[in-house]
């Protein structure tokens, strides 16, 4: 069973694991120099980033699109692994140059960061109990409900805005959240459409799904996911961007999207969608 974290949009609680590859916690970011890029990532976000089961080597969709950018820029990339809040804080602080962990390239964060051009495509979508949806079949059914989440994510600010109950977990794996709603113990999880598809695939026998006439998007979604860099760094963004763009029009994107998703992500999904909401 693969115990792999969904990932949450926003800022989560708790910095997570230690610094995985040569990176000590004081170490300053290099990107005015020719030295390794610095690149903060999660290493429990699957596919995005994880360890892979039987090497322990950190992989994952936006892990290797940084490595073959650095690779595009004549650089090499070390990573730290952090909670999401840990990744900003550090790109901030210059302690690393980047950020990499599905980051939604979104209105609010362009105030904070200097953001790559989107790479890969999605929208959101809500899990369920198989057996009775959880009693939500409109999303006036979610007043009430107990949603699972990270304390301070974009998912849990709407499900408190749509009345649902946020009960908010620290840095747990994709088999607990669904456990507990299997068992009762809260009733929904919002999440990326992707990410939720490919958790369910890899626990078996869990006993929910998907709501198919319920997916939607929020405002905070923006045009798509990509990498976070300091506010202000425009000449790594252009260096950066240059390289996404060799790495779309060679078909290195597409080929990653199919090998982590089973999806190509790098272009806009066709898919209704039930509501946009903005989150307040």
């Amino acid at each position: 069973m693969k115990k792999f974290k969904f990932r949450w949009l926003g800022l989560l609680a708790v910095v997570g694991a230690a610094a995985v590859i040569l990176t000590g916690c004081g170490q300053k970011s290099s990107s005015g120099s020719k030295g390794p890029l610095i690149c903060a990532t999660s290493g429990t976000l699957y596919p995005t980033s994880f360890h892979d089961e039987k090497s322990n080597k950190l992989t994952g969709f936006d892990v290797e699109i940084v490595r073959d950018v650095a690779k595009k820029m004549g650089r090499k990339v070390e990573f730290k692994e952090m909670s999401v809040d840990g990744q900003l804080t550090a790109v901030k602080s210059g302690k690393a140059d980047m950020a990499a962990n599905d980051f939604a390239v979104s209105p609010a964060r362009r105030k904070q960061f200097t953001l790559s051009t989107p790479y890969k495509h999605s929208f959101d979508s809500l899990i369920v109990r198989k057996k009775d949806n959880s009693g939500i079949h409109s999303w006036a059914d979610i007043k009430g409900k107990k949603a699972a989440g990270e304390a301070g994510t974009n998912y849990q600010r709407l499900a408190k805005q749509l009345g649902a109950k946020p009960v908010n977990y620290d840095n747990v794996s994709n088999d607990i959240y669904m456990k507990d709603v299997k068992s009762g113990k809260t009733d929904l999880i919002m999440n990326d459409y992707y990410l939720q598809k490919l958790a369910l695939a890899a626990v078996p026998n869990n006993g929910l799904k998907i709501l198919p006439n319920m997916y939607f998007r929020t405002n905070e979604d923006g045009k798509g996911s990509g990498i976070i860099m300091k506010k202000g760094n425009t000449k790594l963004q252009k260096q950066v961007n240059k390289a996404l763009a060799s790495l779309k029009k060679d078909g290195t994107l597409k080929k990653l999207s199919e090998k982590y998703y089973h999806a190509d992500v790098s272009k806009q999904p066709k898919v209704h969608i039930s509501r946009t909401f903005t989150i307040k």
